[in-house]
């Protein structure tokens, strides 16, 4: 900018000098002298006019100059994600690329885990104060724990504060189950309960409502060397075989622990008949007319199975029918989650996006999530995949969309019946210690005793060790933390 002001200021002095040489003749007239002064009053115009020009170029160079320094600082914003590996999930993972990082600039970097792996990982950093995450996906199981503790960012101001999130939209169940008084720590991306879903071209008999004998006895019945009576979980997690054996446990009448007065862990009740009922029922169903290679399957590989039409029925959570294809939704009927001595034993769980109080751009972390869970990403996977695909059970508006409820006709009541049926307060007939939970004990102990315990129990199902001492070592393990 000096070098153009000195410019302009040598042209206008050349000019007065020019114009200073064409008036030495005094003889000249008094119109000569006026046109002198014309001419150099001119030539200093312009000069002015031309350095105004120049400075208004430069202020426009300058503002773009900030623009492309902030479009550059918004390029290199980043968050990092740990997400579960299924298919809604991944799905996700995909639009946030081709949707959310062309809205706002912030690249999505993302770390996709199996169930275990994701909860032990995520539970070690957030717990720990780690960095390694600024949005993290975990269930109705960890929230209230990891809130509680004050590992998490409340939702609930920075909820008010959106023009596209609505809290109040949120099925009240989900909302409760994810909050610490009243504090929401973190939002759902879909909930689900568990029930059946069965071929409908092959069983015709399955009641509405089944007991799991009657489940147990049509399984053994259409069990076959081509397809597989019944698909159950048997991998190894608390959230894995443990949630599916958990729900029959409790409507066995069994349950981990009792609980003592102020709430606290009580004494194991592994050793108890109830307990050994349902882990005996359950391995037998797999053994008698489960999947092949069941101590290694879990949703994923159920999910597959039956879309590949080896196995008859399966029992697991309601979010799959979402996901079929329609050609499986087709040939697919479902019943409500099977029962013994209780009336109801579908569970309540959501995968849900929380936001570390360790995170580096909490602004950031809160975009991607209100993005990835409001109504307006079910529009997004409306037009992409079709409303059947939406990712079920979390607001209130999708069970009002006239769009949605005729594309998921076959499971859409029957799932949120299921959700609202689930007897999160009251699983059982006994009282269990912490928080509520029907496929999960509500206490942070929970999670290694379900995960080593369960490793004894898909043992039982592999054949290499027996039910009765994997019940004897489990008994060893859940004891070590009774008060």
């Amino acid at each position: 900018m000096k070098n153009r002001r000195a410019w302009i200021a040598l042209a206008l002095a050349f000019s007065l000098i020019v114009a200073a040489c064409g008036s030495d003749d005094d003889a000249g007239s008094d119109v000569e002298d006026d046109s002198t002064a014309t001419t150099a009053e001119s030539a200093e115009d312009e000069a002015m006019e031309d350095e105004e020009a120049m400075e208004d170029e430069e202020a426009m160079e300058d503002d773009e100059a900030m623009e492309d320094d902030e479009a550059a600082a918004d390029a290199d914003r980043s968050i990092t994600v740990a997400l579960v590996g299924n298919d809604n999930i991944t799905r996700m993972g995909e639009l946030a690329a081709e949707y959310f990082t062309p809205e706002t600039g912030i690249e999505v970097n993302l770390t996709v885990l199996d169930e275990q792996t994701l909860r032990e990982v995520t539970t070690r950093d957030v717990g720990a104060g780690g960095e390694q995450f600024d949005v993290v996906q975990i269930g109705m199981y960890e929230t209230p724990q990891f809130g509680a503790n004050g590992w998490l960012v409340g939702l609930n101001d920075l909820a008010a504060a959106s023009d596209t999130y609505d809290i109040d939209d949120l099925i009240p169940a989900v909302r409760n189950g994810l909050s610490v008084d009243g504090e929401l720590y973190s939002s759902p991306f879909y909930a689900e309960s568990s029930f059946v879903m069965y071929r409908s071209d092959i069983i015709d008999n399955m009641p509405e409502a089944p007991t799991w004998e009657e489940v147990a006895a049509i399984a053994r019945e259409v069990d076959s060397d081509e397809m597989a009576g019944i698909c159950l979980r048997g991998k190894p997690g608390w959230g894995d075989l443990g949630a599916a054996f958990t729900t029959v446990l409790n409507t066995f009448g069994g349950t981990w622990w009792e609980a003592n007065a102020d709430g606290s862990i009580g004494a194991s009740q592994v050793d108890q008949p109830e307990f050994a009922e349902a882990l005996n029922f359950y391995v037998d169903l797999l053994n008698d007319a489960g999947e092949d290679d069941a101590a290694n399957s879990s949703f994923n590989e159920c999910k597959t199975l039956y879309e590949e039409g080896k196995v008859a029925m399966w029992y697991d959570a309601t979010v799959a029918a979402s996901l079929f294809p329609e050609d499986v939704v087709e040939n697919t009927a479902f019943a409500l989650a099977p029962t013994k001595e209780t009336d109801a034993s579908g569970w309540l769980w959501a995968w849900t996006l929380a936001i570390p109080v360790s995170t580096s751009d909490q602004d950031a972390a809160w975009q991607f999530i209100d993005w990835a869970t409001n109504a307006g990403y079910h529009e997004i996977i409306a037009e992409e995949d079709g409303w059947r695909a939406v990712p079920p059970g979390t607001r209130k508006s999708l069970y009002e969309r006239p769009e949605y409820l005729e594309a998921a006709d076959a499971f859409a009541q029957r799932t949120l019946d299921a959700m609202l049926a689930a007897p999160i307060d009251n699983p059982g007939t006994t009282p269990r210690p912490g928080l509520p939970g029907v496929q999960y004990v509500g206490v942070p102990e929970f999670q290694d005793v379900g995960t080593r315990c369960t490793e004894l129990f898909s043992a039982a199902i592999a054949g290499s060790m027996s039910v009765d001492d994997a019940l004897a070592d489990c008994h060893i393990i859940a004891s070590e933390v009774s008060s």
